[in-house]
C-alpha cells in the first residue's frame, strides 16, 4: 500500500518512474525513421508531428500544451491541474443548448461565487446563516447553469465513433491530451479538438474545482505518503516554482475564479504555445491540410515567457520529518540539473546501476542482503525535467527496522560510487536495458506521440529521443564516479522521513 501511494504521489508531479530515458538503436535506423515522420507549423504558430505508421487503421493523437503547475504564481496553485479538468467540457457549439443563455447564466454563477468569497473574508462577526444563504445562492445559480448544457457531448461524440485512450494529464512541466481514434475519423478529432481550443467555454469551473479539492483530501492530505512527498518537496525548493504542489494548495483552490482561469488560459494555451503529434494510419499532406482548415482559425498569441527563478545553491542539508500512525518511509533528493544538462545520460546510468529491479544495488543491499527494507530504488526527473530537478532515493523500512538505518545504508551505496568504479558488467546492463528502453517506448502509435512531443518541446528537437541512447553508450564509469562525487554531496541534500507516531506503535 505504501508504494501504491507513492507511486501516485510521484505520477500527479510527474515523474518518469522508468530509469534511462529511451533513444533509438543505429544512426541509419534514425535516418529510416525521419523519412517517415512530417513536421509543419501553421501560421499561428502550432507546431504538428505526423509519424506513418499503416500497420492498422488506427491513429493516435497528442496535444501537448506547454504549460504545468510550474507557470502558476502564489494565489493559483493548481490552476494548470485544474484545466485536465476542464478539458472535455466543449465549447459554444458542442456542450450546450444555447450557449448565449448559458453564458448569461454562468455570469450569475461568477457573480454569486464572488459574493461568498467575499463573505468570507470577513472577520470577528457571526456569519454562519448569511453564508448558508449565499452558499445555496450558488448552488441554485449552478443549477439554472447547468439546464442549458449537455453533459459529456465531446466525449460522447468521440466514443460513438471509436476513440479510446482518452485522457488528459497534468505535470509540473506540461499538460497532455490524449486519444486514439479509427483513422477514417480524423477529420472529426480535427473539427471538435480545434474547437475547444477555438472558442473554449469553462462550463461547471466551480464544480470541477470542487472535484479538485475532492483529489487533493484522498491523494494528498489523507495519504501519509502524499503529505511527506509535499512537504518534502517544499523543503527542496526555497525559490523555484517546482516546490509548489501540481494538485494546489487548498487554500488557492477555495478562492480562484473563473475569470481567473480565463487569464490563464489567454496566455498558456495560444497556438505557439502547443504541439500537436499524430501517429498511425494517416496521410501527412491530409493532416496538412485539415489543419490548416481546423486549426488555422485559431488566432494567434505571444508566446509566454519561460520561469525565470533559479534555484539557489543549497548550502546546507535539509530535513524533513512528519509522523504518522503508518508506515515509516525515507526519501533522499539531490539538486541536479535538467533534461538538456550533458550529465543527463550519465543520471540515466546511475539509475539503472542503483535502482531499476531486483538485480539492482539497492535492492540487493538494502533488501536482499541486509534486510532493513522491504522496496527501495532510486530515479531522476522528480518533480520535473524541463528545469533543475532532483536524483531521488527511497526506502520503505522493514518491520523492525527504522528510516535511520535504511538512511545509512543509502548514503553508504552513494559513498560507493565516489571512491569505487562501477564494473563494467553493470555498466554494459545499464546500456543493454537503455536500448530495450526504447523499443517499450515507441511500441506504440500512443507511446511515440508521446515522447516525440516530450522531446520535442523540452528539448527542442523531436530527434533528441533517439541521441539519448547515443549519450548513454558513450558513458563510463569515470563519468559516473564524477558526477556522484559532484552532486551526491551533504549539503545538495533534502532528507524526508516518516516516522512511526506512538499511537502507530
Amino acid at each position: 500500500m505504501v508504494w501504491k501511494n507513492l507511486k501516485q504521489s510521484i505520477v500527479l508531479s510527474g515523474v518518469l518512474i522508468m530509469g534511462v530515458l529511451p533513444s533509438y538503436i543505429r544512426a541509419q535506423d534514425l535516418k529510416e525513421f525521419e523519412k517517415n515522420v512530417t513536421e509543419f507549423t501553421l501560421d499561428n504558430g502550432l507546431k504538428f508531428l505526423v509519424l506513418e505508421r499503416h500497420q492498422a487503421p488506427v491513429v493516435s493523437f497528442h496535444t501537448y500544451a506547454d504549460v504545468g503547475s510550474v507557470d502558476e504564481v502564489k494565489g493559483i496553485t493548481g490552476m494548470a491541474h485544474l484545466f485536465e479538468h476542464m478539458a472535455f467540457k466543449g465549447s459554444r457549439s458542442v456542450g450546450t443548448r444555447d450557449y448565449l443563455a448559458e453564458a448569461e447564466a454562468m455570469k450569475r454563477v461568477d457573480e454569486a461565487f464572488h459574493a461568498l468569497k467575499r463573505e468570507r473574508s470577513k472577520l470577528g462577526e457571526d456569519r454562519q446563516n448569511s453564508l448558508q444563504n449565499m452558499e445555496k445562492r450558488l448552488e441554485e445559480a449552478q443549477e439554472e447553469a447547468s439546464l442549458h448544457l449537455v453533459h459529456d457531448e465531446f466525449e460522447q461524440a468521440l466514443i460513438r465513433e471509436g476513440a479510446g485512450g482518452l485522457n488528459a494529464s497534468t505535470s509540473r512541466d506540461a499538460t497532455r491530451y490524449i486519444l486514439s481514434m479509427p483513422s477514417n475519423k480524423v477529420e472529426l478529432w480535427m473539427s471538435l479538438e480545434s474547437d475547444r481550443f477555438f472558442q473554449p467555454v469553462l462550463r461547471e469551473f466551480y464544480k470541477e474545482r470542487d472535484v479538485v479539492m475532492e483529489e487533493r483530501r484522498l491523494r494528498t492530505e489523507s495519504q501519509p505518503v502524499g503529505r511527506l512527498m509535499e512537504e518534502f518537496v517544499a523543503v527542496a525548493y526555497k525559490a523555484h516554482p517546482y516546490g509548489e504542489p501540481t494538485i494546489g494548495h487548498m487554500s488557492d483552490l477555495e478562492t480562484m475564479t473563473r475569470e481567473e482561469a480565463q487569464v490563464f488560459y489567454n496566455k498558456y494555451y495560444s497556438p505557439g504555445n502547443l504541439t500537436i503529434a499524430i501517429v498511425g494510419d494517416v496521410d501527412p499532406s491530409q493532416i496538412r491540410e485539415l489543419a490548416q482548415t481546423y486549426f488555422g482559425r485559431i488566432p494567434s498569441g505571444p508566446k509566454p515567457d519561460q520561469v525565470e527563478t533559479v534555484e539557489p545553491t543549497q548550502l546546507g542539508e535539509r530535513r524533513v520529518t512528519i509522523e504518522e500512525s503508518s508506515q515509516p518511509f525515507i526519501l533522499m533528493g539531490y539538486h541536479k540539473p535538467g533534461i538538456n544538462h550533458p550529465d543527463n545520460a550519465v543520471f540515466d546510468a546511475i539509475t539503472d546501476i542503483l535502482g531499476v529491479g531486483r538485480t539492482s544495488r539497492l535492492y540487493k543491499g538494502l533488501v536482499r542482503e541486509k534486510k532493513i527494507a522491504v522496496s527501495v530504488s532510486a530515479f531522476q526527473g522528480f518533480p520535473g525535467s524541463k528545469h533543475p530537478g532532483l536524483f531521488v532515493f527511497y526506502a520503505v523500512p522493514s518491520r523492525g527496522s527504522t528510516p535511520l538505518e535504511c538512511e545509512l545504508a543509502l548514503t553508504a551505496e552513494i559513498e560507493k560510487l565516489k571512491t569505487e568504479l562501477v564494473s563494467v558488467e553493470e555498466l554494459e546492463k545499464a546500456k543493454t536495458r537503455a536500448r530495450a528502453g526504447l523499443i517499450r517506448a515507441l511500441s506504440s502509435n500512443s507511446g511515440l506521440a508521446r515522447q516525440l512531443t516530450f522531446f520535442e518541446v523540452v528539448t527542442g528537437d523531436w530527434k533528441n529521443l533517439f541521441t539519448q541512447l547515443e549519450q548513454v553508450e558513450q558513458v563510463t564509469a569515470d563519468d559516473i564516479q564524477r558526477v556522484a562525487k559532484g552532486y551526491f554531496e551533504k549539503r545538495n541534500r533534502t532528507v524526508g522521513l516518516i516516522e512511526t507516531s506512538p499511537a502507530g506503535e
